[in-house]
Formats: C-alpha cells, sequence, structure tokens
C-alpha cells in the first residue's frame, strides 16, 4: 500500500516536472523572437538617414512608421522641431492673409490700401525667410541650428502673426457677410427713422407755411383798413343791389378771409365771360375782413358790369349755436382742448392727421356751403367757386347742364382705387357700412354748380346736420368738409366732364399743360398755393395773370410775385 502511494506521487512529479521544463522552453523561443525581430527593425532604422530635416524627408507608410517617428523625435535636434513650428505658423497666416487680399480683389472693394497692406505683408513673410541671415543659418544648414538666431527669427515672425491677426481682425466686418448683413440692416433702420422724422418735420413746416398768413397778405389788409379810417366818408354803407336776388342771372359764392385770392377769382371770370354784366358774385368773409373786403372792390370796382356783394359770416343770424352743429361742437371743452391745446412738439407725431388737427376746419367759412339754400332764399342755381382757383373760360354753359334732379353738379376725381369713399369715411363703423358703398366715387370741391330747388326738395342740410351730429366725436370721419359733403350728396351728385375743373396745381408737378389749357377751371387745392413763397413756378404765372398788379398796395406791399 505504502509502495503504491509513492509511486502515485513519484508519477505525480514525473508530470508536473515536464510542464515545467515545457513552460521555460517556450519563453526562451519567445524571448529569441522578439531579439530577433528588434535586430530586423534596428538595421532598418540604421540605414535610413537621421539627419534629413522632417519637411524634407518622404517617411514611408509601412507598419512601423510610428516607431520611427518616435525615434526621430527623440535623437532629432529639438531646435529644428522648433523651427517647423514657427515656418507652420508663418504659413499659414500668409495663406490666410492671400486669402483676404484675394477675396478683396474678387468683390472689387473700394479698399485698394486695405490690399496693399494684405499683400506688403505676405511679401514681408515671404522676405523674412529669404534673409540672408536666417535662410544660411536656419533653411540651409545641416549642422545643429543657431538658437540665438532662431530666438531673433521667432520674435520677427510673431510680429508679423501679431498684425496679421490685428489687420484680420479689423477686416473681418468688410468680408464677412452675416456681419455686413446686419450693419447694413441696422444703417437702413437708421436712416428710415431719420427719414421718418425729416417727413414729419418738413410736413408740420409746410403745413405752418401754407396755413400761416404771409406777410405781403398781412400787409395788404393793414392799408385797407388804414384807408377806410383815413377816409370813412368814401366807404358808406350802400343799399343792395335788386341784382343780388334776381334769379335769371348767373350767381357766384365764394367764402374766404383772402382779399387779393377772391380779386383773382373774380377777375378771372369776369373776363372769360361772354356777358359779365349778367354774373353776380356773393362774397362771404369773417368780420376781420369785412372791411379790407369792402375797400377792395370799392377801390378797385369789378370790370364789364358784373357785380359783388360782401357780408359777413355773422351778417346772416340764423347761424348760431343752436342751430349750427360745427358752432355747437366748437363750444365743447375737449373739442378746444383738441385744437387749440395741441403743442407743436407734439403735433408731428401723427403727419396722417396733422392737417386735420387745424381749427380752421371748424371755421364757418368752410361749412358756409352747406347752407346756400338759406343764404340766398331767392336762387334756384348758384356756382360754388374756392378762393384757390382761376377761371380761363366761360361759365355759363355749367347753368344749362341738366342735372337729372341731382342737387350738385362736380368733376369726379377717382382713378383706380385712389379717392373712393373708403379713403374719407370710417367704414369699420356700422352705421357707414350699412349707408354707403367704399367703391363709390368721390368728387371735388371746389367748382360745383348747385340746383338750390333740389336741394331744398332733398332737405340736404337736414342731412348734413344729422350726420354731423353723430361725428361729434370724430368717429365717422375726420375733420374737413369733403367727407359729410360725400355723405349729404350721396346719389344726389351729377359727374361733369373733367375739362370743366382740373385739381393738384398745389401739389401735383406732373399735370400737362395740354389738360391745364383745355380746363374751363383751374385749382390750386393742394398746400402750394399761388400767393404763397412755395407755389410751383410753372403753374404760378395762370394766377399772376389775373393779378391786380396795378393797385397801389399790392405794389406797396411787395407780393414778390
Amino acid at each position: 500500500m505504502a509502495v503504491a502511494m509513492r509511486g502515485s506521487r513519484g508519477g505525480g512529479s514525473g508530470f508536473g516536472g515536464f510542464s515545467l521544463r515545457s513552460f521555460f522552453s517556450y519563453r526562451i523561443f519567445v524571448s529569441a523572437m522578439f531579439s530577433l525581430l528588434f535586430i530586423a527593425t534596428l538595421s532598418v532604422i540604421l540605414t535610413t538617414n537621421p539627419s534629413t530635416p522632417h519637411h524634407d524627408s518622404a517617411l514611408p507608410t509601412t507598419g512601423n512608421e510610428y516607431m520611427r517617428r518616435t525615434f526621430l523625435a527623440l535623437n532629432s535636434d529639438p531646435l529644428k522641431t522648433r523651427l517647423d513650428l514657427i515656418y507652420k505658423q508663418a504659413n499659414d497666416h500668409v495663406t490666410l492673409v492671400n486669402a483676404y487680399a484675394a477675396y478683396a480683389r474678387k468683390l472689387k472693394l473700394e479698399i485698394s490700401r486695405q490690399m496693399r497692406m494684405f499683400d506688403d505683408l505676405a511679401s514681408n513673410f515671404s522676405d523674412l525667410q529669404m534673409k540672408p541671415g536666417y535662410r544660411t543659418a536656419l533653411f540651409e544648414s545641416d549642422g545643429p541650428l543657431d538658437e540665438d538666431v532662431l530666438r531673433h527669427f521667432e520674435k520677427e515672425v510673431k510680429d508679423k502673426v501679431k498684425i496679421a491677426r490685428l489687420m484680420i481682425a479689423e477686416s473681418k466686418e468688410n468680408y464677412d457677410n452675416q456681419l455686413k448683413i446686419q450693419k447694413l440692416k441696422d444703417t437702413i433702420f437708421a436712416v428710415n427713422e431719420l427719414l421718418i422724422k425729416a417727413k414729419k418735420n418738413g410736413a408740420f413746416a409746410s403745413l405752418i407755411a401754407a396755413k400761416s398768413i404771409p406777410k405781403s397778405l398781412h400787409c395788404l389788409a393793414m392799408r385797407l383798413v388804414e384807408e377806410r379810417i383815413s377816409h370813412p366818408e368814401k366807404y358808406k354803407e350802400e343799399e343792395p343791389s335788386p341784382e343780388f336776388e334776381d334769379p335769371s342771372l348767373y350767381h357766384y359764392a365764394i367764402f374766404s378771409d383772402n382779399v387779393i385770392a377772391v380779386s383773382v377769382v373774380i377777375r378771372s371770370v369776369v373776363k372769360n365771360s361772354v356777358e359779365p354784366w349778367k354774373h353776380v358774385f356773393h362774397v362771404v368773409t369773417d368780420r376781420m375782413n369785412l372791411a379790407p373786403m369792402k375797400v377792395w372792390f370799392k377801390m378797385r370796382p369789378v370790370e364789364r358790369g358784373a357785380y359783388v356783394e360782401v357780408k359777413a359770416v355773422e351778417d346772416f343770424t340764423f347761424l348760431n349755436s343752436s342751430y349750427v352743429p360745427v358752432l355747437r361742437q366748437l363750444e365743447s371743452a375737449k373739442l378746444q382742448k383738441f385744437y387749440f391745446e395741441n403743442r407743436a412738439e407734439n403735433a408731428t407725431k401723427d403727419t396722417q392727421n396733422m392737417k386735420y388737427r387745424n381749427p380752421k376746419y371748424l371755421s364757418m367759412l368752410n361749412h358756409l356751403r352747406f347752407y346756400l339754400p338759406e343764404m340766398y332764399p331767392k336762387l334756384r342755381k348758384i356756382l360754388f367757386l374756392d378762393d384757390d382757383v382761376v377761371v380761363q373760360k366761360d361759365l355759363t354753359g355749367l347753368w344749362k347742364i341738366d342735372l337729372d334732379g341731382k342737387v350738385n353738379g362736380a368733376v369726379e376725381t377717382c382713378f383706380g382705387s385712389f379717392h373712393r369713399y373708403a379713403q374719407y369715411l370710417n367704414f369699420s363703423h356700422p352705421l357707414i357700412r350699412e349707408r354707403f358703398n367704399p367703391r363709390a366715387c368721390a368728387w371735388a370741391y371746389g367748382m360745383n354748380i348747385f340746383d338750390l330747388d333740389a336741394w331744398r326738395l332733398e332737405k340736404s342740410t337736414e342731412q348734413y346736420h344729422y350726420w354731423q351730429n353723430l361725428n361729434e366725436d370724430r368717429t365717422l370721419w375726420k375733420l374737413g368738409t369733403l367727407p359729410p359733403g360725400l355723405i349729404t350728396f350721396y346719389s344726389k351728385t351729377k359727374s361733369l366732364d373733367k375739362s370743366w375743373h382740373v385739381l393738384g396745381l398745389g401739389y401735383n408737378p406732373s399735370i400737362s399743360m395740354d389738360e391745364i389749357r383745355k380746363a374751363a377751371v383751374i385749382h390750386y387745392n393742394g398746400n402750394m398755393k399761388p400767393w404763397l413763397d412755395i407755389a410751383m413756378n410753372q403753374y404760378k404765372k395762370l394766377w399772376t395773370n389775373y393779378l391786380d398788379n396795378d393797385m397801389e398796395f399790392v405794389q406797396m406791399c411787395n407780393f414778390g410775385l
């Protein structure tokens, strides 16, 4: 039993001994193989030229490339590695500078100075490398590099790199499209803001120039008043002429506070009429201008037998606040604040509505046109003329036009989508939307033939009162007399031939002279009135042709015409 056990241990010992010898034999074999592989690799490496600079050698792309590059890095001159990095940095910036310069040339930008600087900088980089001292000591040397020379070279390269970076940073905005677009947008926005402000200021200045009383006109009124005071015996009140109420004659209504303008209108009518002695002019002004107006027509009687009646608004006693909505509204504290406390610095905030914030639109001289049948109860027809018109032909044909039972005869002003009811009335209001067509064609005030019998039959003044009362809060339309006129005479207006009335000489410089010459009446509607310095010169002579230049006060007041 004991023998068997020893035999068993011996057998186990024999197996363990065999495994240990096999293990050591395997390790010796592996070590030998690695030694052979290392010797072979070393022999390949030693057969190459280790002194060749990295940027001049062509490294193979075999599996031992990593080992070779590691060996070169350990055995090469560190100054040459440093030189390679400096050289690469310089070349990178030269490429960048050349790219910006080429892009600038392609865009043909007006920055020739910058392009010259880019070109000079690129040349400086090249010249720096070609300096004899650097070329000999750094780029053509097979031996170790001089550290001092390399340090100077590195300093010069870094200085030029710094300059290049600064130039690129300054110029980037010119070549970066996104930056350029954003800057352009900002510039456009700023310029647009300035333009809007300039337009508002210009509109406000134009409004002041148009609505203020010019010095020459004020001078004329004062001279006429002085004449009235100095010679009261010459200007006694006379009995009204029976022709003022004769319905068989041609009657005109002119409502104005401008003496010289009324004179031109009447003179132009009379000079172009075939039978001037049949024409009667009803001039109505305010009390302040009543004396100057009467003195003018006393000193300068209308030629060729025409008649002129001058009255003040106050002479028509029925025009009071209990009857006239505009006068009643004018007594409202809220409305007075809106118009009379409107400060100049706030006036330019709303250029669209600025002209409507003028109290003149509440003046009875503007609204008298709605009371013609009551002002002249014995007349059957009357021709309404604004004071900024010039008559070029005989107008008697207007009284012969059959108005087909309509109240108003006027020239329509719409073309395309312009000058239609939608532009003058607030169609978001249910009353306006229900009663009127937004596409209906508007017509012009300034030359209107009114059938006063049809007016009385249609009760048009009552219609005007109804709508004017509803518009006290200005929700149906803004101020002015055209919107209530469009409402009052809606479907009651007869369209006249356009040659009777040509408009726009106070704002439109593009009206053809052929159209003007064919017109019976030309109208200086707009801000550029012919008696103002801001009038358009090409149209001004058409008005001054009828100016009474022989009148001594016109010469004394220097109208500048």
